[in-house]
């Protein structure tokens, strides 16, 4: 087993500290997302942590990590009369990026039931990670519908399977840990919701530290036992630390001052969500339960706040998170001190008692702290194996037959199945000789999946020109975030070329990366000659780069006056009109932006060549365009 770099030994990073203790104390808080650069001991710091996690007793070779006290009765280990059991460190399961949901969730048990014919399940790293960690590296990489899955079983504390002729539930109490590099994309806000914490890490600015991370990594590097030896004791109490804050968890509690301060932290920054109540409450009393503490303090809420918030207070693409500290700061002042509850009044005003007097605890309503108490560890959502909605219909998307990707609909007959589609297959094999089971060639099926396919949206903008040209790309520029709003929701693509002067230029890649493309459109350049021939080529290479991804559409603002040739060399219009016949076949809509009192026609002609829709856009506003677009996609 490879050595593991101490948690106790890292340096600084006090917010990731303080929010992996939290889910250690109380794992149905729902997880953590950590945020950050590579090399900011995001990792180190989550598989320091599991190292120093109190031990779980379990059986050997127990699949489902049962507690001994309640076996599972689908266990064969556990649910058998002889069963040796140990104290063992708690599961650290890593998730690879590639998993399938049957190797998440579990599955048929493909090996038993070739062996017998008799239906059995596979557990799945759910099932290895119950009463451990699951950790996911680049998180925001990973398929929509597998981290709303394993959000909904991290939060429900259970995995129902019910695929392939199975229905079987098992506990799957895990804690989650998510990091990314937002450099490589966000999450979007429904699936950030679903975490229960969430912190943004970064490397040490400042020397002095930096030079103590490295002394600390070399030296752990050069002798890990020797290192690992030097922070026992430190280890040691961090693990007695968690053990007795887990004890005291159950007593903890908030007043009712306090239940109020957390609903009036979460309206004060304006967090829809009530996940974000229930968790702060949560997170709350994990604190004051390290701490050695039965009553939570206003502190408490403030620093839970600050791992509870942030993430769910951006309700659209291109709004930053993060909290107003002086704000967050006077609020807790005014938690901490509240003022005395106005006086009982009966008929006449009356003169307050002499001093302070004793605060009355508010009990009109109770429901509060009974709500809260008796809500499952859960809170939300019934865990399903079929890949989830994508919400309302805002943000359907076309469905689309695949092999390789989406939810598994069905089965066909094939001898050269890209996917075995297991039950089928047994299925056939059991039917065609129930008294002499075997499987042949003749019975495997391959599987049918139904994909969520989004659009690829590739604008190509005239640049050229002057005042007109600048107009025109403010419009677009409004057009481009609108459908990128779209696109953060329906998880298209959306990518801007745009051609001036020489040569065209490719201003956006497909992506719906939104905070890069809104970085990409701060200022686009206009001004000088028409080089339409380029843009025609680079809106083809563009394409065929995509092929087998999303469908795309392509969109062209221009006048269709090409007056740059391809190599410096040939007449520029018959070039583009020869790369529009090449392009002909792609869905495209061609706005004409010519505005001269003479007109050609030329853009007329370039979407007859591209065999395309035609629309002259004199009068279109930026608003008008994005609902133009919409209409052409089936919105």
């Amino acid at each position: 087993m490879s050595p593991i770099y101490p948690f106790a030994a890292v340096v600084g990073q006090q917010q990731l500290k303080q929010a992996l203790l939290i889910c250690a104390v109380d794992p149905t808080v729902g997880g953590v997302l950590v945020r950050g650069d590579k090399g900011s001991a995001k990792s180190t710091a989550a598989r320091g942590l599991a190292a120093v996690l109190p031990p779980i007793r379990r059986a050997a070779g127990c699949g489902y990590n049962c507690e001994p006290d309640h076996p599972l009765p689908l266990c064969p280990v556990c649910s058998g009369d002889a069963r040796a059991l140990h104290d063992g460190p708690v599961p650290f399961i890593n998730l690879p990026l590639g998993a399938t949901e049957d190797r998440v969730l579990g599955s048929l048990d493909f090996e038993k039931a070739l062996q017998g014919g008799k239906q059995a399940f596979k557990p799945g790293l759910l099932a290895a990670a119950h009463r451990g960690m699951l950790y996911i590296d680049e998180v925001n990489l990973l398929a929509d519908h597998l981290v709303d899955v394993l959000l909904d079983a991290a939060a429900m504390g259970v995995n129902t399977v019910e695929r392939e002729g199975l229905a079987v539930s098992h506990p799957a109490r895990v804690t989650l840990l998510g990091t990314m590099n937002q450099e490589e994309g966000d999450l979007r806000p429904q699936l950030l919701d679903r975490f229960g914490l969430m912190v943004d890490v970064a490397a040490p600015r400042e020397p002095l530290q930096r030079a103590e991370v490295v002394r600390r990594r070399l030296a752990f590097e050069a002798d890990p036992a020797g290192f690992a030896a030097q922070w026992q004791a430190d280890s040691e109490a961090l693990r007695a630390k968690i053990a007795a804050a887990r004890a005291l968890l159950p007593q903890t509690r908030l007043s009712d001052s306090l239940f109020h301060f957390v609903s009036e932290l979460c309206c004060e920054f304006e967090v829809s969500s009530l996940r974000a109540d229930i968790v702060l409450n949560k997170a709350a009393r994990a604190l004051a339960a390290l701490d050695g503490r039965v009553d939570a303090s206003a502190e408490d809420v403030r620093d839970a706040a600050r791992l509870v918030l942030p993430h769910r207070r951006r309700s659209k693409p291109f709004e930053q998170s993060g909290l107003d500290q002086d704000k967050l700061e006077q609020m807790t002042r005014q938690a901490s001190n509240p003022p005395p509850p106005p006086q009982e009044r009966n008929g006449a005003d009356q003169p307050p008692p002499d001093g302070d007097g004793e605060q009355q605890a508010d009990t009109s309503g109770h429901g509060a702290e009974q709500i809260f108490a008796a809500a499952p560890a859960g809170d939300i959502a019934r865990i399903r194996v079929q890949a989830p909605s994508s919400g309302d219909a805002a943000g359907r998307r076309s469905d689309g037959a695949s092999r390789q990707r989406g939810h598994y609909v069905r089965a066909e007959a094939n001898p050269q199945p890209a996917q075995l589609a297991v039950d089928a297959t047994l299925r056939h094999a059991l039917l065609r000789d129930p008294n002499n089971f075997a499987v042949t060639r003749a019975d495997l099926h391959d599987k049918v999946r139904v994909a969520k396919q989004g659009n690829l949206i590739l604008l190509v903008v005239d640049a050229s020109g002057s005042m007109a040209a600048r107009q025109r790309m403010e419009q677009v520029k409004g057009t481009v975030l609108s459908l990128l709003e779209d696109a953060y929701r329906r998880r298209d693509q959306v990518a801007l070329i745009a051609f001036r002067g020489q040569q065209a230029e490719l201003l956006l890649p497909p992506c719906n990366r939104v905070e890069q493309a809104e970085r990409a459109l701060r200022e686009l350049p206009t001004g000088g000659r028409t080089p339409l021939a380029h843009a025609l080529a680079l809106a083809a290479d563009t394409l065929s780069r995509q092929l087998g991804g999303p469908a795309p559409l392509l969109v062209i603002l221009s006048d269709g006056r090409a007056n740059v040739a391809l190599d410096g060399d040939g007449d520029p219009w018959r070039q583009a009109l020869d790369l529009a016949g090449q392009l002909a076949g792609t869905p495209t809509l061609v706005l004409d932006t010519e505005q001269d009192f003479v007109r050609l026609g030329r853009a007329r002609e370039l979407a007859e060549a591209l065999g395309a829709e035609y629309l002259a856009c004199d009068a279109l506003t930026g608003e008008q365009l994005t609902l133009t677009i919409r209409q052409r996609l089936g919105r």
